[in-house]
Formats: C-alpha cells, structure tokens, sequence
C-alpha cells in the first residue's frame, strides 16, 4: 500500500475538528496523554503552522515539527497498532454485504456504523499509540507529536477513510472488486439507460440510472381510477365479541366504506 503526502498546513486561527471522526480521533489519542500541557503546546505547535508536510502510511504517521525554528525542526512519528486479519475479514464482509458502504468509501466517506456493525474499533484504544520523537522531552506524548495528531484530526475532516490507512490498510482494499463509483453511471453510454441495442438488458442493469436524470425526467400522468363500485360496498361479517356493540361497529364501517367509494367515483 502507499503512503499518502499532504502539504503542510499554513499558519492561522485555532481550529477545531469538524467532523464525527476528527473529533473522535482527537478523543481517542488525547485519553493516552499524562499531561494536558503538551496537548495544548501542541495545538499551538500546529496552528502556528510548525508542522511539515505529513506522511500517512500504513500504521504510521510522521512529520517534521519545531517550535519556531525551522532549521531545527524534529523527527516526529505517531505508530499505530495495526487491525488483525480477523478484523480486516469482518470488515470486508460488512462493506460487500452493503452497496451504500461500497458509494461511501469511494467517495471518500467512512459511514460511522460500519464499526458498529462489524464489531471492529477503527478508532484506536489505549496503549495503542506510540509517539516517537527525538526531542529531549519525556512528555507522552511530547508536544511535537501532539502537534501531529492534531493536523491529522484536519486530515480526517477532508477525507475520513485516512483513518483505515492509519489502521493498517487503503479503504480501496474493502471495496468489492467492479464496485462502481459514484457517478459512473451518469457517463456510462445512453445505452445503458435508454435500452436501446442489443446488449441493452445487461448494461442497464450494471450502470443503473444517475439520480441526476430520474430526476430530471417528467412525471407520468396517474393511471385512472377503478371506476364506481357496482352494488355498494361489501361490509366485512362482524361476528360479535364481549363489549363490543356489533351494530354501532357495522354503522361505522358503513359510512367509511361509503366515503371510500365515493372518493373513488371521482364525486
């Protein structure tokens, strides 16, 4: 699998996560910390933009992070536990039993209840990261590193299936192979939605039809009605019952079935 570059983040207000996974990402590394000083020199680390370019890779992040001196920049490195085979299997199986998983992930999407439904946390848990920096700091993490996690919860806000990389593997690796993107069957041939040609069966099936043109299509006239009922409406047998008054019961439905019919004979 290859690893993804980002470009560095250029200097500006404090920011927050926008997202559900950003911000449980910031939760998940933040309960490893000792001390809530480095995370807050970290944040101020990364919305000064201290922080260069980072490499996602699988079970591994890495940047190069100073404190104003970028001559004197150090090497910053977040490794994280890897999901299990087992994990990966279960996965899979959830998104390929799921069409709405497989458009959510190639469009660059990470629909929050695939770990509900697989039983596998994406987000990682305690002990499962481990900052490496070669600063001469002790923190856990120290404020380089915590500088990193914090650009990599912005990360998360633009593209959420970063976070199956950080795991271990490209979201790509879960999608079923021929799964179609969304919006390849808005370029597919007019054939395939028209029906037209001989192949015309088969590819419509395949490509299906853009939402954007069902859309777009007139709305067909209502087919007419059912025409009067002859002889009035049947009324249902009501076979008696404890405290219940059949005849006022009979009336009721009398009259419903009445106005019924008369709706459907257009009066």
């Amino acid at each position: 699998m290859t690893p993804r570059g980002f470009p560095a983040f250029a200097p500006g207000r404090a920011r927050r996560p926008r997202t559900w996974w950003a911000t449980a990402w910031n939760r998940a590394w933040e309960a490893d910390a000792l001390d809530a000083g480095p995370l807050r020199a970290g944040r101020r680390l990364a919305t000064a933009g201290h922080v260069g370019p980072i490499t996602v890779s699988p079970a591994r992040l890495a940047a190069a992070v100073h404190d104003g001196d970028a001559e004197q920049a150090y090497d910053t490195r977040i490794r994280v536990a890897s999901l299990g085979d087992d994990d990966w299997a279960r996965l899979a199986g959830e998104v390929a039993a799921r069409a709405g998983h497989q458009a959510a992930l190639l469009a660059g999407q990470l629909p929050r209840d695939l770990a509900e439904a697989s039983g596998v946390p994406l987000l990682p848990g305690l002990g499962e990261l481990t900052p490496e920096c070669d600063c001469p700091e002790w923190d856990h993490p120290c404020r380089h590193a915590a500088a990193l996690c914090h650009q990599v919860s912005w990360l998360l806000d633009a593209d959420p299936t970063l976070l199956l990389l950080i795991r271990g593997r490209d979201a790509r690796t879960l999608v079923p192979a021929g799964a179609a993107a969304p919006g390849a069957a808005a370029s597919a041939p007019a054939v395939a939605a028209t029906g037209s040609g001989p192949a015309s069966s088969k590819r419509s099936t395949e490509a299906g039809t853009a939402a954007a043109g069902a859309y777009a299509r007139a709305v067909p006239p209502l087919p007419s009605g059912p025409g009067p009922v002859a002889g009035g409406p049947t009324l249902p047998l009501l076979p008696p019952g404890p405290d219940v008054d059949v005849d006022a019961l009979r009336s009721a439905v009398a009259v419903a079935a009445g106005r019924a019919a008369a709706l459907l004979a257009g009066r």
